[in-house]
């Protein structure tokens, strides 16, 4: 299973999301990260990424989240480290990779996101720490029937 993370800037009543330019994922809002290096710890990565993908520097990560994606047609299989952090040094900026921009929590972009979002971001943005799974098919649609939602107090 490959390891990726994804983290969210967050204030009182908004989220940085930035929208993908190339690679997987493109043309979709999320948050930012992605692979983590050998001999690096996946909070590291998740600092490593941000700063690459948008410039900035979180300093307090949260760990909120542990996401399972499951493909049928034999891609490896993704576990996903989501963290949130509410500071940071540096003011986002766009890259060749992402370009940011801040959303309130009531305006977010659903439809041009992940689908599987809009089922687990609101517990996240509620403060709530969760384990979940989702399978997609090889047109990157979500398999309802392999969903799986478990709020959790602390994680794995």
């Amino acid at each position: 299973m490959k390891h990726t993370t994804l983290l969210f800037l967050l204030t009182d009543d908004r989220i940085l999301l930035a929208m993908k330019k190339r690679g997987f994922g493109v043309g979709r809002w999320n948050g930012v990260g992605g692979k983590i290096e050998p001999n690096e710890t996946i909070e590291d990565a998740a600092a490593r990424e941000c700063y690459e993908e948008i410039g900035v520097r979180p300093l307090r990560l949260q760990r909120v989240a542990h996401l399972t994606f499951t493909f049928p047609d034999g891609t490896p299989d993704v576990l996903t480290h989501v963290f949130v952090t509410q500071t940071w040094q540096g003011k986002p900026v766009e890259t060749e990779e992402m370009a940011p921009q801040w959303f309130a929590h009531t305006d977010i972009p659903y439809d041009t996101m992940w689908p599987d979002d809009r089922l687990w971001l609101p517990y996240v943005l509620s403060g709530k720490k969760l384990v979940a799974g989702f399978g997609f098919d090889e047109d990157e649609r979500m398999l309802p029937e392999t969903t799986t939602i478990n709020l959790v107090n602390e994680l794995p």
